[in-house]
C-alpha cells in the first residue's frame, strides 16, 4: 500500500537517539544510535516529494533520494537498498560522514520552516539493514573479461572504481601502501563518526566479489610505475592527498607540535589494536594535556573531538575566520561544543612558545577585511591584539596538498597542475599518459568522500569505454591480418 508522504506538517524531525555527552566522550563508538524500522518509516514519510528535488540536485552523486525515501516509508527496504546502491558505492558510509547539513539536507525545501528530512540517518538505516538481512551479495559479472585494471590507492575513489569495474567483469587489482584497505576511511576518520567494522565490511564485500588487494605496496619503491603499466590494460591513480600544509612561525620546530593526520592515524591504529610507539610514549596522546588545534575544517573537528576522548585537560580550536565562514560541518561544531571544546574565532597563531617542548601558542586576533577574488573576506591581523594559550600539544589541521607523484614515481610525463594535482581531461578522466586515468583528491584537491566516490565512478565508466574501444579495434585488426597472411 502506498505510503502517505508529506507528513512534515504533523511529524517533527527526529534524528536517531544521540548518546549523552558523559557517555560518548569516554569511547570512540559512534555517537548516534540506529533508527527503529517504525521511526525510519515515520521520518522518511516527512519527504515532500517535491517536483524539483533539490536534495538530489545538490548531492554530488545525484542519489535518487525522494524515491528511496518513499520506498522506506512503504516498508520496501530491499528495493530502497537497490535504489540507494545504484548510484552510490558506499551509502552506509556516506550516510554517516557526509556533511548533509551542507549538501542534501541543507537544500531540503523543508529546512526553512519545518526542518529537513533526516536523509543521512535513513540512508544509513537502509544499508545497515541490507547487510544484516543478507541483501548485499558479492558481484557476479554476467561475463568475465580478460583485461585487468590496476588501481593505485584503496581509498574512497579507488574502492568505488574497483566495484564499478568488477561489475563489468574486469580483473581488478588495487594497490595501496598501507596495511589495510580503506585509506582515510580507516586511518583518517575517527570511530565516533565511522566505526571501522563498517569499512571492513565493505572491503570484505569487494574481496568476495573478486577484487584483489595488494597491500604494503608503494609505487616507486616496491613496484615501478613502468612495471605496473605493463601488468595491466589500464591504470587508475587514486592516491588521495596526504602532504600536510604547514605554517612557518617562530618555534614551529618545538616538540609537541604535530600534524593532524599523524595524530589521527595514531589514534585510529591504537583503536584497531596496533602497536603505536609514538602514542604509547605520549607524543601523539592528548591525555592530561592542554590541546590547541589550528584550523577550521572537518579534520580539525576530528582532532578536537579525538582529544576530548583521549582525556585532554582542555581543548581549544583556533580559527582565523568566524563561525559563519568555517569550512567544517556546523553539525560537527555543535557536537564538539557539547563535548567541551572551546572555539576561539577570528584568531591565528603568530608563534609557538617553549623550551624544548611547546608550552603555549602566541596568537593574535583577526578581522575580516576586503573580499578576495572569490568574494570571501580575507582575514587580517588586529594590531596589538596578541594573547597566549597554554598548550602541551598543538595539532596543525591546515589542509593537505598532493605529493610530487611524477618525481616519486619517476614519471616526468605525468602532467600536473600548478597546484600539484594530476592534470586530466575531465571528459575522459584520462591523464597525459595513454591508458592512465586519475580520480579523487589527487585531481580535485582535498575534498569530500562523496566527491571521491563520484570521481571513482566516472573514472570506471571512462576506463570501460577506453577498453571497449580498444577491444573493438583489435577485433577489426584480426580479420585484416588473417587476410593479409
Amino acid at each position: 500500500m502506498p505510503a502517505k508522504m508529506m507528513q512534515f506538517v504533523s511529524v517533527e524531525q527526529r534524528l536517531p537517539d544521540k548518546r549523552p555527552v558523559g557517555e560518548r566522550t569516554h569511547d570512540f563508538a559512534e555517537i548516534y544510535g540506529q533508527f527503529t524500522p517504525d521511526r525510519a518509516r515515520e521520518q522518511a514519510a516527512r519527504c515532500e516529494q517535491c517536483g524539483i528535488p533539490f536534495c538530489q540536485v545538490h548531492c554530488p552523486l545525484h542519489n535518487n533520494i525522494p524515491d528511496w525515501l518513499m520506498l522506506t516509508a512503504e516498508g520496501r527496504l530491499e528495493e530502497a537498498y537497490e535504489l540507494a546502491s545504484a548510484t552510490n558505492n558506499m551509502p552506509e558510509i556516506c550516510g554517516r560522514i557526509c556533511p548533509q547539513d551542507r549538501l542534501c539536507e541543507g537544500h531540503c525545501v523543508l529546512e526553512k520552516g519545518f526542518r529537513s528530512v533526516t536523509i543521512g540517518a535513513v540512508e544509513r538505516f537502509i544499508v545497515d539493514t541490507a547487510f544484516e538481512r543478507g541483501w548485499v551479495r558479492p558481484i557476479r559479472p554476467l561475463r568475465e573479461r580478460p583485461e585487468s585494471v590496476g588501481i593505485v590507492g584503496a581509498g574512497p575513489a579507488g574502492l568505488a572504481a574497483a566495484e564499478q569495474l568488477r561489475k563489468q567483469g574486469f580483473q581488478v587489482h588495487v594497490y595501496d601502501r598501507y596495511d589495510r584497505a580503506g585509506g582515510l576511511l580507516i586511518y583518517g576518520i575517527p570511530g565516533f563518526k565511522l566505526e571501522k567494522p563498517v569499512v571492513l565490511r565493505r572491503i570484505r564485500y569487494l574481496e568476495e566479489s573478486g577484487v584483489r588487494f595488494h597491500l604494503r605496496v608503494e609505487i616507486g619503491r616496491d613496484l615501478s610505475f613502468a612495471k605496473l603499466r605493463r601488468r595491466h590494460a589500464a591504470l587508475l591513480i587514486a592516491t588521495g592527498v596526504y602532504k600536510a600544509r604547514d605554517v612557518e612561525l617562530p618555534g614551529a620546530g618545538l616538540r609537541g607540535i604535530v600534524k593532524a593526520l599523524d595524530y589521527l592515524t595514531a589514534s585510529n591504529r591504537k583503536g584497531l589494536g596496533d602497536e603505536v610507539p609514538a602514542f604509547d610514549s605520549g607524543e601523539l596522546d592528548a591525555a592530561g594535556k592542554h590541546v590547541v588545534v589550528i584550523g577550521g575544517g572537518d579534520t580539525a573537528m576530528d582532532c578536537v573531538r579525538t582529544a576530548v576522548r583521549q582525556g585532554a585537560k582542555s581543548v581549544r580550536c583556533l580559527y582565523r575566520r568566524d563561525r559563519a565562514n568555517m569550512p567544517g560541518s556546523m553539525r560537527e561544531v555543535q557536537h564538539a561544543e557539547e563535548e567541551g571544546v572551546e572555539f576561539i574565532w577570528l584568531a591565528a597563531p603568530e608563534a609557538f612558545v617553549g623550551g624544548e617542548r611547546v608550552e603555549a601558542v602566541q596568537a593574535h586576533r583577526m578581522r575580516l577585511g576586503t573580499p578576495d577574488a572569490t568574494g570571501r573576506q580575507a582575514p587580517e591581523p588586529v594590531p596589538g591584539s596578541s594573547f597566549r594559550l597554554p598548550a602541551d600539544l598543538v595539532i596543525k589541521a591546515l589542509g593537505f596538498d598532493p605529493e610530487d607523484l611524477p618525481g616519486l614515481w619517476g614519471v616526468p610525463e605525468l602532467a600536473v597542475t600548478r597546484w600539484g594535482t594530476i592534470k586530466i581531461d575531465w571528459s575522459t578522466m584520462s591523464t597525459a599518459i595513454p591508458g592512465v586515468f586519475a580520480a579523487g583528491d589527487i585531481v580535485r584537491g582535498a575534498s569530500l568522500v562523496v566527491w571521491a566516490v563520484r570521481d571513482g565512478r566516472d573514472a570506471a565508466a571512462a576506463i570501460t569505454r577506453h577498453l571497449d574501444a580498444r577491444a573493438g579495434a583489435e577485433r577489426q585488426v584480426r580479420p585484416a591480418l588473417a587476410l593479409a597472411s
